[in-house]
């Protein structure tokens, strides 16, 4: 299971949200190219990299921060927030994106993310299901949808999507432990490659991510709050 580390960017800097509320921003690092480079030193892989700007902006702002990771570290990186044109997702991907996440406009225009599949190859995209009550919330979880969080996935699995980054907002930046039976639930119904966000609070949290099926799970607050440490993470990684 691959440990996925968070970093959330508004004005540039690392910040995390306590359910996405932008209300309760708390920057932990002023040098999000430091932090990415602390993760890459201590044997981590990946990095999910969100531009909470871009979420509420409904565009791409923070593509220097994703120029500058990308070209000082070897990190394959996701990237999401504000992704709503083809000219947005080519910035995304010409600044240094292995991926790319697509949430509130697969929300809003499925066909146009169809088309995306199409044309960029599912490998590259992931679908990015946000959930409250198992709605699908938008916009930097600003706004609602009627759309059931398994029935959204399932409409995407049966145009090629396989990866899914799943995020519990009421769990997100709580430290109170992840949406397990949720996820067991979308990997038995569905298949997809799953990857579970929001709530992990300890090493024994991503043990039992990795227990009930999940290909990854991205750890933000956990890790900024030293609720989880890097040995713990190297220790994963090694034993993984």
């Amino acid at each position: 299971m691959k440990i996925i580390p968070a970093i959330d960017i508004i004005d540039g800097k690392c910040v995390r949200l306590s359910k996405g509320d932008y209300d309760t921003k708390k920057i932990y690092s002023e040098n999000p190219v430091e932090m990415a480079k602390e993760f890459e030193n201590s044997g981590i892989q990946f990095l999910h990299l969100v531009d909470l700007d871009g979420a509420k902006s409904r565009h791409i702002v923070n593509q220097k921060v994703l120029k500058s990771i990308a070209k000082e570290t070897s990190l394959h990186i996701d990237f999401g927030g504000g992704l709503k044109t083809l000219e947005d997702i080519e910035i995304a991907f010409d600044s240094g994106a292995a991926q790319i996440t697509i949430g509130s406009i697969a929300v809003q225009d499925p066909e146009f993310c169809f088309g995306l599949i199409e044309k960029f190859g599912p490998e590259k995209i992931i679908l990015g299901a946000d959930c409250q009550n198992r709605k699908i919330k938008t916009s930097g979880w600003l706004e609602n949808s009627d759309k059931e969080v398994i029935d959204f996935m399932m409409a995407y699995q049966k145009k090629g999507i396989k990866n899914v980054i799943c995020t519990d907002i009421s769990k997100d930046g709580m430290l109170e432990g992840p949406s397990t039976d949720l996820y067991k639930e979308i990997i038995e119904k569905t298949g997809v490659e799953l990857v579970a966000s929001g709530g992990i609070s300890c090493i024994e949290d991503v043990y039992r991510m990795k227990e009930i099926g999940c290909s990854g799970t991205i750890i933000g607050k956990a890790i900024y709050e030293g609720k989880i440490s890097v040995q713990e993470l190297q220790n994963f990684i090694i034993n993984a």
